[in-house]
């Protein structure tokens, strides 16, 4: 398996350099392209905000400001795509519909990275995480410092229909890696699984893995985030959103907790 196209969604801040930088990292062993789409908030969005007949002078200087907003941060996102000296990329910048864009764009990208903030649902770009992980369900990279691609890589596996999805797509990560880690935590889950069989689907596939069985209980995310630790994970690999997705957010759930740390880096399916 290969990976032949990476995204990183691009708001015109100070965060664009490193989704850049990371993105470059992670397309760099497969060849792959790298896309940075700028991803601005879309005029249209306020619109029904501002009603009908809105074209008076607040609303018309607001509209212009948005509009002079959109214009300066594309000329930054550009800036840090082309300040990036992986020469296989190209440069989108999205139109209104600027949410319509960005799913087709993600739709056909094999991984879509992202820096920590906007996985962490702060600043402008967290509304386009969420899309493209839970609506779109496409497979994102949440880019921590030291990012590297080759290194050691965990799977967090609890025989679940989000991890296995997350295992599966993360082949071309395991192919490249010097090792991997299967991480089961049996104690932690109400679900009976054997780690040793996706052992043997990463076999079938010419992935030599290992197994480590945690054994804590209660809240799996610190027992896969200690366990990713003690391997030296430089990415783990992880089903998300497991429960209904409200539910996750009025608890914390893995998926939360997973998102606030701060290593390792994260690959994430939902």
């Amino acid at each position: 398996m290969s990976w032949a196209r990476i995204m990183a969604p691009l708001s015109g801040g100070q965060g664009d350099r490193t989704a850049v930088t990371a993105a470059a990292a992670l397309a760099e062993p497969f060849g792959a392209e790298l896309a940075g789409v700028y991803t601005p908030a879309d005029v249209a969005d306020v619109m029904p905000w501002m009603g009908e007949g809105f074209m008076g002078g607040v609303q018309t200087t607001a509209l212009e400001s948005l509009k002079e907003a959109a214009q300066a941060g594309e000329k930054n996102a550009r800036t840090a795509v082309d300040a990036c000296k992986y020469e296989k990329k190209r440069f989108i910048s999205l139109q209104s519909p600027v949410w319509a864009g960005l799913s087709a764009e993600s739709r056909l990208s094999d991984v879509v990275v992202f820096a920590n903030d906007p996985a962490r649902g702060r600043g402008p770009l967290a509304e386009a995480f969420q899309q493209v992980l839970a609506d779109e369900q496409r497979p994102v990279l949440i880019a921590r410092e030291g990012l590297k691609v080759g290194g050691v890589v965990a799977v967090a596996w609890d025989g679940g229909k989000e991890a296995s999805r997350a295992a599966r797509l993360a082949m071309p990560l395991l192919e490249k890696a010097e090792r991997g880690v299967i991480l089961a935590a049996p104690k932690a889950s109400s679900r009976s699984f054997d780690p040793s069989k996706l052992q043997s689907y990463y076999a079938a596939r010419g992935v030599k893995t290992e197994v480590e069985l945690l054994p804590e209980g209660g809240d799996p995310a610190p027992a896969l985030l200690k366990g990713a630790r003690a391997a030296g994970a430089d990415i783990l690999v992880a089903g998300a959103f497991g429960h209904p997705r409200l539910q996750e957010f009025i608890f914390g759930g893995t998926t939360r907790t997973l998102l606030n740390s701060d290593q390792p880096s994260l690959f994430l399916s939902h």
